[in-house]
């Protein structure tokens, strides 16, 4: 599947097969996270995949809107070091994860880390150091549902040239 392609058909997933997801696909979509941008190349980002069952339904209990954490195959936490930069550099190093997982032909869906009141916990959970930001946490799986595609704004209603204009 080409970029625009995985863009445009990119949805986010939440539930999924019990289905393993092979090992080798996990780490495609990591390195595709890997070549994510980051301010002056830091690349301040950690990836822990989570395919543990009672870890992965901790994670849920503790996550408010990641309730199917618990339910699909593999999780994947992205933390990155206290940078200056980090959470642009870990959301570009996610969306790389959930393109790849659609071209990939699995389903995903990013629950926020960074800010919730729940990341200390899940930090701790995984025996992260401190000095570190968790940024999100990817759901990764294949679908047991059809997509469910939400409309979005026409390009026209968003772009404007030169000045903003209404």
């Amino acid at each position: 599947m080409d970029a625009l392609t995985a863009l445009r058909s990119r949805w986010s997933c939440r539930s999924y097969l019990p289905d393993p997801v092979p090992r080798e696909t996990v780490l495609q979509a990591l390195d595709a996270a890997r070549h994510a941008p980051s301010g002056n190349n830091v690349q301040p980002w950690e990836f822990i995949v989570i395919t543990d069952s009672e870890l992965r339904k901790q994670i849920a209990e503790l996550a408010e809107y990641g309730k199917f954490i618990a339910q699909a195959p593999v999780c994947i936490a992205v933390v990155c070091r206290d940078t200056k930069y980090y959470l642009e550099d870990g959301s570009a190093a996610t969306q790389n994860i959930l393109l790849a997982a659609t071209a990939l032909g699995l389903g995903s869906c990013w629950v926020a880390g960074d800010k919730k009141p729940y990341c200390g916990q899940i930090l701790a959970l995984l025996g992260v150091p401190a000095g570190y930001k968790l940024v999100s946490l990817v759901a990764l799986g294949k679908p047991a549902t059809e997509p469910k595609r939400r409309e979005k704004r026409r390009l026209e209603e968003l772009v404007h040239w030169e000045r903003f204009s209404r």
